[in-house]
């Protein structure tokens, strides 16, 4: 006779003793796996919020825009020194468009330093750092994913919203180090709440899911910046930041807080309401209190955790120290090239618009690559030869003076860097277990952030030397590149729920480095 449970696992006693549920049941990941399968309904929530990557791009790359030097033209005749715009009187030029078309000619900031023009930007960045240190563990330890990712995006949409109303540089750089205070977790908590709401079969592409809204985001923005040029850089924030708000509390209503959370904090009640409203209708009914009462009691004691307690862990573990101090690394080079290219096309000879979409499309093809590849790649190689053409490029861009090898060069480094970093976030999913893995991934992006507080740096620096500013681009990202050598494997892997689990998997000590 067929098991009526059969999530359930019991093995043989001798007959004076009654089956016993014992430790060797199936994992958390195969009892998630056969109860929501293929269902439709998970595969939308997880979708929904991997959208959130859709506004993470817009306020992470308008300043390209809205922080732009406008064109300008020599209005008196006289004028000896046309190319300087700051050793000609004020009345000999004027801008080619409307002063409040960009935040440098409306505060008249056309001649002021690199450290004041990239200020807000860098700041952005700066907040991005602050606001992952603060805010990235909170989705480990009490508020779960999907509370945090509402409350990122609120705050990013809301500051983006009262940007609008900045008179001076100061209040402006303020209000993008708020936003990008906000915009810190929206990306960790979205990759992680959208594979973790999935079974196995869909994890790689759900995650990759969100890369492309990411791409469509970035791809957007010059498309809506063209459509707004001649009008106030404010209305490009209004654009951006609205339409986030109401996707806010779209997200609240809509989507469930993931399921392996619930039950890695002990949260029977919430766990057995989450997973029932998200199975798929067959296995509905198997679902029972009594299920579920079963079930939860296999674990000894739920994993309660403070604030800070999954860092400690990361810490503690020296296997798990080494694997996010080595893909932090990785990462931290991968977003000097990812932030800080976009915002140095000004300095090339092209149309700022399509040098803009020329970069944002090639994110397509990188995500959809990785979207098809995903289960077939292997994460380390497909990581070191992607960093290693991306540095071998951007040297290279440096060097040539030729504009249409020089564009070129800039984009296959472009395209290299965005897959390395697209497979440097899946990676990391994959090296760490349930109850530290978003604070892992979110000190991944931080460290990615990092790198991109230097972008805005050495793109104005690169104003008057290119070559300083793409050389250091690819030497950064090579060099960086290299430490994914120290780290395990992960292709094929499933997820591992606990510490114990993970350890145990791989048959490492803690004190472990390499846990192949």
């Amino acid at each position: 006779m067929a098991d009526p449970n059969p999530l359930l696992l019991q093995i043989d006693e001798p007959e004076s003793e009654s089956p016993k549920i014992v430790k060797q049941h199936p994992s958390l990941d195969d009892m998630i796996e056969r109860c929501i399968g293929n269902c439709p309904w998970t595969l939308f929530q997880a979708t929904l919020v991997s959208f959130a990557w859709f506004f993470d791009a817009l306020q992470t790359f308008i300043s390209v825009f809205t922080d732009a030097v406008p064109t300008w033209h020599c209005t008196s005749p006289s004028s000896s020194s046309c190319n300087n715009i700051c050793q000609i009187p004020r009345d000999s030029w004027n801008w080619d468009l409307p002063v409040h078309t960009s935040i440098i000619s409306e505060w008249s900031l056309e001649c002021s330093g690199s450290i004041i023009t990239g200020l807000p930007a860098s700041s952005f960045f700066l907040g991005c750092l602050a606001g992952g240190f603060v805010l990235a563990t909170l989705a480990d330890s009490s508020l779960g994913r999907k509370n945090l990712l509402v409350l990122s995006c609120l705050i990013m949409s809301l500051s983006g919203v009262l940007t609008t109303l900045s008179i001076n540089v100061w209040m402006y750089t303020t209000l993008r180090f708020i936003s990008g205070f906000g915009r810190s977790t929206i990306g960790a908590c979205a990759l992680v709440l959208s594979t973790e709401l999935v079974g196995k079969k869909w994890r790689g592409n759900v995650g990759i899911i969100g890369f492309i809204c990411f791409t469509l985001g970035f791809l957007s923005l010059p498309g809506i910046a063209y459509l707004t040029r001649g009008s106030s850089w404010r209305l490009l924030y209004l654009w951006t930041s609205v339409p986030s708000v109401f996707y806010s509390v779209l997200l609240y209503f809509l989507v469930h807080e993931s399921p392996r959370w619930l039950y890695i904090k002990g949260w029977k009640e919430e766990f057995a309401r989450t997973l029932r409203s998200i199975a798929a209708p067959a296995n509905r009914s198997s679902l029972t209190d009594s299920f579920f009462c079963r079930w939860v009691e296999w674990e000894e004691e739920s994993q309660e955790t403070d604030m800070y307690s999954a860092i400690k862990m990361l810490l503690q573990k020296s296997w798990a120290f080494w694997r996010l101090a080595s893909v932090m690394v990785v990462g931290f080079g991968a977003g000097m090239i990812y932030y800080g290219m976009p915002l140095g096309l000004g300095n090339l000879e092209f149309n700022l618009y399509w040098s803009v979409a020329l970069n944002a499309f090639l994110e397509l093809p990188a995500s959809f690559l990785m979207f098809f590849l995903t289960g077939k790649l292997d994460r380390k190689i497909s990581i070191l030869v992607f960093a290693l053409l991306s540095g071998i490029c951007s040297v290279t861009c440096a060097m040539v003076r030729w504009k249409g090898m020089q564009i070129g060069l800039e984009l296959v480094s472009f395209f290299c860097a965005v897959t390395a970093f697209d497979v440097v976030l899946i990676y990391t999913l994959e090296l760490f277990p349930t109850c530290i893995r978003n604070s892992a991934v979110s000190m991944v992006r931080q460290a990615v952030v990092l790198g991109g507080v230097f972008g805005p740096l050495l793109a104005a620096a690169g104003r008057k030397n290119g070559f300083l500013s793409y050389s250091v681009f690819g030497l950064t990202i090579a060099v960086c590149g290299l430490f994914v050598i120290f780290l395990p494997e992960t292709r094929g892997r499933t997820f591992c729920d606990s510490i114990d689990e993970e350890e145990q998997k791989n048959g490492a000590l803690s004190n472990g480095v390499n846990t192949a």
